[in-house]
């Protein structure tokens, strides 16, 4: 545990970074699609572009930027560090630019966005179509088996020719579609809309004796599938290493840890709102809904905005027992073994916090389900008096616990106490929960002390780095 809350920083400060491996060197015009970023610039009439970039493309942004400025005539601006996962458009920090539209490169969650107009190109990585068909025909020798095949995006441009070889011998097959952005209107009956991919299934007879069939790298839009999709079988081809395999992936295992969670849940008392995503549609609905149902259970609760979150800058919230992070269906299942609390996603506070919702075997990544209007969208039950309420039991401490909803807020300060002398002119200023808690504690972080600190005039000061300042050697 130590270990995730400090480190002597050298590995990060020796680590060489190198061109990215994921750009062909000799096509950068077809791997961003340059023709394609042009057209949307120019046909939108902007004139000023934000260009966001994952961590491993940086190194050819300054060279697309160039290009697109020259191809369009508009400033384009590089989005070098994102404000949370580099999967969501940052349409924080293309506003600070004055962006009138961005260009998102890389992978995406395909999370609906509201303010800016947004093209995503992801970046056309190269599939081996024969090896890929031939694996899948070693996993499915039934030619008969109903399957569903989802990708990554980044091998998107090629699953027509995967369809041309595969429909053929496999009847029963059906290629998911990527689309950006919500399409108008709920999807019609045997069509399922999730996670920026659209299948029918009604040929199929549903979802429920299907296979899932993925071509891409393990990672978090794997495990989002496989989860929301639990009882499908899942199997998956890595372009990057030629092979497939039947997912071994033990989800029920999976599960039962985020059952776990559930349960502290249940047990806590302050709960501290993470802010994941400004960029994502309904983030602020979900917000004031996670708030109104704590609120409802007793439970006291504080919106938090860290940025990205970390081990080391959420120990420093000791009096929140548990956090929920609200973040897009990629981000928000964070392993939390290294933090000091634990993060459940939204849909398990409700399951936490909701009488009224029970555990059907489905799980839900996507916020935005949860909200009114949704497909799992839950009304609260009508309030309990604390007479009525059934007794319940902790499976963890063991304890009583309240489990029904009420009409009061949380416990407040009492009213004598919550206004206090602000300084010497007798301002009064309202004492918050959270505020009383730092007074109490030892170290509340820098103070400004004015008038206490002798002025001076600004001096030249180190240079370098920490491990090794320039002329160090020479001051000893």
């Amino acid at each position: 545990m130590a270990t995730a809350f400090s480190s002597d920083g050298e590995a990060a400060l020796r680590r060489e970074l190198g061109p990215a491996a994921a750009a062909p060197r000799g096509d950068l015009d077809g791997f961003y699609e340059m023709g394609r970023a042009a057209a949307f610039v120019r046909g939108g009439g902007f004139r000023k572009v934000a260009l966001q970039f994952p961590d491993e493309l940086l190194a050819d942004a300054a060279t697309v930027a160039a290009r697109m400025e020259a191809a369009t005539g508009a400033e384009m601006y590089v989005l070098g560090d994102t404000t949370y996962g580099s999967c969501c458009v940052d349409e924080v920090a293309a506003e600070h630019a004055g962006a009138e539209a961005v260009l998102h490169y890389g992978p995406a969650c395909l999370s609906p966005c509201r303010k800016l107009p947004v093209l995503h190109i992801f970046g056309q990585q190269p599939l081996d179509i024969q090896r890929c068909t031939e694996t899948f025909r070693e996993l499915y020798p039934d030619r008969q088996t109903r399957v569903v095949v989802l990708s990554d995006v980044v091998y998107a441009h090629v699953m027509g020719e995967l369809e041309q070889q595969l429909c053929p011998e496999y009847p029963n097959i059906v290629f998911s579609r990527v689309v950006c952005g919500d399409p108008p209107g709920p999807a019609p009956p045997g069509e399922v809309r999730q996670f920026g991919r659209q299948f029918p299934v009604e040929a199929l007879g549903g979802l429920h004796d299907c296979a899932m069939f993925y071509v891409g790298a393990e990672g978090l839009a794997l495990t989002s599938f496989m989860l929301t999709w639990n009882r499908c079988p899942f199997s998956s081809f890595d372009p990057a290493t030629g092979c497939g395999r039947r997912e071994t992936l033990n989800v029920n295992r999976a599960l039962m840890r985020r059952l776990y969670l559930v349960e502290r849940a249940r047990d806590a008392k302050v709960v501290g709102i993470l802010v994941g995503t400004l960029g994502v549609a309904g983030y602020l609905a979900v917000l004031q809904h996670l708030r109104e149902l704590l609120r409802r259970a007793g439970k006291r609760s504080y919106i938090l905005a860290v940025g990205k979150p970390n081990p080391a800058k959420l120990a420093n919230f000791l009096e929140v027992d548990i956090f929920v992070l609200v973040a897009c269906a990629q981000n928000t299942l964070l392993d939390s073994s290294e933090f000091y609390r634990p993060i459940v996603t939204p849909y398990e506070l409700e399951l936490a916090c909701n009488p009224a919702r029970e555990w059907t075997g489905n799980y839900f990544t996507d916020f935005r389900d949860l909200l009114p209007g949704a497909c799992a969208h839950v009304e609260l039950p009508p309030a309990v008096p604390a007479a009525e309420a059934v007794p319940d039991v902790s499976l963890i401490t063991g304890e009583m616990r309240a489990a029904h909803l009420c009409d009061h807020p949380a416990p407040q300060l009492p009213p004598s106490t919550a206004l206090a002398c602000r300084d010497q002119t007798r301002a009064l200023a309202e004492i918050s929960p959270a505020a009383s808690f730092l007074e109490s504690r030892s170290w509340r972080g820098l103070e400004q002390q004015l008038g206490q600190t002798p002025v001076s005039k600004a001096v030249q000061g180190r240079r370098g780095i920490a491990i090794a300042y320039e002329a160090e050697g020479h001051e000893q």
